[in-house]
């Protein structure tokens, strides 16, 4: 063994040790991939050092991954650190032959054969692996983890160049990409045309994350934290659930109104609870999208992110994305005002007194209900007098199935908080008041009471064909 392998192997080594099984006290997490194919594709991205703790926490889960890296990858970080991680050949060569694989294991491991034999062909058996059909065929997932704007680009280009596109191109089954790169290729256009290409086609995306870049500049691009991809995998893996093949459109956040280009007239939603009850709709299996404004915490992995900034952008998406759902949940805290004619530039302060003029919103969620259709419409409302009567009311005129009531008044309830105080109001007349408790469990809640309503049971039991 060289001395570059020996190093690489004591350092992928050594942290098997701090944290293997047989270490004191050690909290392995449960084996929710136990059984699982996993085929882990690592592009070249300076974050192709964090697919090792990846590669673990897969692994640690229960999960059988087999590693495929491009070129540019191994530029980064040599092979030998996942053979010895997965215990298994990571895949590098598209042409690479059965004599030439079991050549590099050395004549001692070619099972049956002693020293010195050559590996026997079998008449009629291929003498060359077709690794890109034989690794589709084998995965239950294809997970690219970081994904370059390059590989992203060649297959929603349908380019297969090298093994891992290849194996791409060949999947059938599911498809997720967790992008890595600069701030400014990821809001590149061409970038967002591809992935939203991908999404389209049925490639599941792990949103990057915002920070500080190995660049030196800061803004969206870093590689979601393993935790977050790990999770999105256990919720594409997971087994049947409640919400498995249903389409749901969440939006959060707030929506910001200009009054010039420098200044805005807003609320003060943080956007949690939008976001929480996203990421539990994810869990649960549902094929989500999440149209958001502004927001303070970072959106779950996993689903379908559309951005938006004014009630105008928050509308059109909405128009967009209710006529293929499902199930709608506007959670989002719109504004009902927007000034008129907002202007250019900023307005100097030695203009003096300043009067605006408002006009009011559209009211979406009034949209939605009267042309509902079959599909379940939750609405959130915030109400600091008479709530439960306030609720009925918009519940009625706004032809919702469920209202979503909370009073931001209540201490750990409204925004800014991790908590909410909410009263679910069904179309029924049914009345449930919630504890305090997390805005993670009130979405669970509320997703609970969504699901028992029969007005969705049709499409729960056989969503719309695609």
């Amino acid at each position: 063994m060289s001395p570059r392998r020996k190093a690489n192997a004591r350092a992928s080594g050594a942290p098997r040790t701090r944290s293997g099984a047989a270490a004191s006290g050690d909290t392995s997490p449960s084996p929710s991939l136990a059984g699982k194919r996993i085929l882990l594709g690592i592009t070249g991205s300076i974050a192709a050092y964090k697919a090792v703790e990846l590669l673990r926490e897969l692994t640690k889960r229960g999960a059988r991954v087999t590693v495929c890296m491009t070129k540019a990858a191994r530029e980064f970080i040599t092979p030998l650190t996942f053979e010895v991680l997965s215990g298994s050949k990571v895949l590098l060569d598209m042409f690479a032959s059965v004599a030439e694989e079991t050549a590099e294991l050395g004549p001692e491991q070619w099972t049956g054969r002693t020293p010195g034999q050559q590996p026997v062909h079998t008449p009629g058996q291929p003498s060359r692996s077709v690794q890109h059909i034989d690794a589709v065929a084998d995965s239950d997932l294809i997970l690219v983890a970081p994904a370059t704007g390059n590989m992203i680009g060649k297959v929603a280009s349908g380019i297969a160049d090298d093994l891992l596109s290849s194996i791409i191109m060949a999947a059938g089954g599911k498809v997720a990409f967790a992008p890595a790169m600069n701030v400014r290729m990821w809001e590149n256009p061409i970038v967002r045309a591809n992935v939203e290409r991908l999404r389209s086609l049925g490639s599941s995306f792990i949103e990057p994350e915002s920070g500080e870049l190995a660049c030196g500049e800061t803004g969206k691009g870093r590689l979601a934290a393993v935790e977050s991809i790990v999770r999105a995998v256990e919720a594409l893996l997971g087994e049947e659930k409640p919400l498995s093949g249903v389409r749901i459109l969440v939006t959060a956040g707030r929506t910001e109104e200009p009054i010039d280009d420098v200044r805005y007239i807003s609320n003060r939603s943080s956007g949690k609870m939008g976001y929480s009850l996203a990421s539990v709709a994810r869990d649960m299996g549902g094929d989500v999208t999440l149209v958001s404004g502004p927001a303070s915490v970072e959106p779950p992995a996993g689903v379908r992110l559309v951005r938006v900034r004014t009630a105008g952008e928050m509308r059109s998406a909405v128009r967009a994305g209710a006529s293929r759902a499902d199930m709608v949940f506007m959670v989002a805290a719109v504004s009902d005002f927007t000034p008129v004619g907002a202007r250019k530039g900023k307005i100097p302060r030695e203009t003096g007194e300043l009067a605006l003029e408002f006009r009011r919103t559209a009211d979406i969620l009034g949209e939605v209900g009267r042309k509902k259709g079959k599909k379940l419409l939750v609405g959130f409302a915030v109400e600091t007098e008479d709530e439960v009567r306030r609720g009925k009311e918009k519940l009625r005129k706004k032809n919702l199935d469920l209202i979503v009531v909370n009073n931001p008044l209540i201490p750990g309830a409204g925004f800014e908080v991790e908590t909410n105080v909410v009263t679910l109001i069904d179309r029924g007349g049914r009345i449930e008041r919630l504890p305090l408790m997390s805005k993670r469990d009130v979405a669970k809640e509320v997703l609970r009471k969504a699901l028992s309503l029969k007005v969705a049971a049709p499409r729960l039991v056989k969503p719309a064909a695609r």
